[in-house]
């Protein structure tokens, strides 16, 4: 076995850090970011959408840098992290009349998909100012909603891609750690869901759930060039029973462990969290690889 790294799914061999090395000298005024773009064109190394994993590549040669397997550049300059110096979105100055009434008396409800678009910020700031858990930039593949009843907005949604690990959703789905790394990006996670403060519709959250299942789909597929065939979120069980997710024919799987994805103690340090799931497909065990 010539193994030297398994980074991201990705197995490095011998052979593999003599095409690094040697793209390194053959470029020797590159910066780190120009070598790993070329490294992801050499082994074509692309997301289904087309798109060269830049960012993994970099980080595999960073710590193979680390590991003593080859010698990158020196840092020419390291640029803020904006997700670290984000500024608070400030708040939304919008109609906040209150909005009560029957389900039918607010259709048809417009559904709109703002991502890359002027209305992302409000999605953000409606968030960050009424939402519970406030704001947080998503990672990785992400897509935002805004619900508008004729021109108000009255409920805001993020999906994002999933968290890597998770007990009770991967028991239910029955993968193995190698069909999880392969085909977690099949999961789409239901980040945030606001439906804002002033809107008192019965049913609504409900209806949205289950409207938002197909579009989330057809969006994840032209956005980003692949398919999801399975939706999940967490709930704190100590605020809210879920009664909407529910009511949308969500699967209650259980309980998080409460230990976060950074953790180095094996012991809960946040409160648990009760997990749901919608899978889209009734394919979607053997479409995830479990089968």
């Amino acid at each position: 076995m010539d193994v030297v790294l398994k980074y991201r799914g990705r197995v490095i061999r011998e052979s593999d850090l003599a095409i690094i090395r040697a793209l390194i000298e053959e470029n020797p005024t590159a910066s780190r970011r120009k070598l790993s773009r070329q490294l992801c064109e050499v082994w074509n190394w692309v997301q289904p959408n087309g798109t060269a994993c830049d960012m993994i590549c970099r980080g595999l040669m960073l710590a193979l840098d680390r590991g003593g397997h080859i010698a990158l550049p020196p840092v020419r300059q390291r640029p803020l992290n904006p997700l670290a110096v984000r500024r608070r979105p400030q708040c939304p100055q919008i109609d906040a009349a209150p909005i009560a009434c029957g389900l039918k008396e607010i259709d048809p409800l417009e559904f709109r998909m703002v991502r890359r678009t002027p209305q992302e910020a409000l999605v953000n700031a409606l968030i960050e100012h009424h939402h519970y858990l406030g704001y947080t930039q998503p990672v990785g593949e992400q897509l935002k909603y805004m619900v508008f009843a004729g021109e108000r907005p009255v409920a805001c949604l993020t999906w994002s891609s999933a968290a890597r690990h998770l007990g009770p959703r991967d028991r239910y789905i029955g993968w193995s750690p190698q069909e999880r790394r392969r085909n977690i990006r099949f999961i789409a996670y239901n980040s945030r869901f606001l439906i804002l403060p002033w809107v008192q519709v019965k049913c609504l959250a409900s209806h949205i759930l289950g409207r938002m299942t197909a579009l989330v789909a057809r969006d994840w597929q032209r956005v980003y060039g692949h398919p999801v065939y399975y939706l999940e979120t967490f709930i704190d069980p100590q605020r809210s029973r879920g009664t909407c997710y529910r009511a949308a024919n969500w699967i209650v799987l259980g309980l998080t462990t409460g230990r976060g994805k950074a953790d180095t103690s094996n012991r809960p340090n946040r409160s648990l969290k009760q997990v749901l799931a919608y899978p889209l497909d009734k394919r979607f065990r053997r479409l995830l690889g479990a089968l």
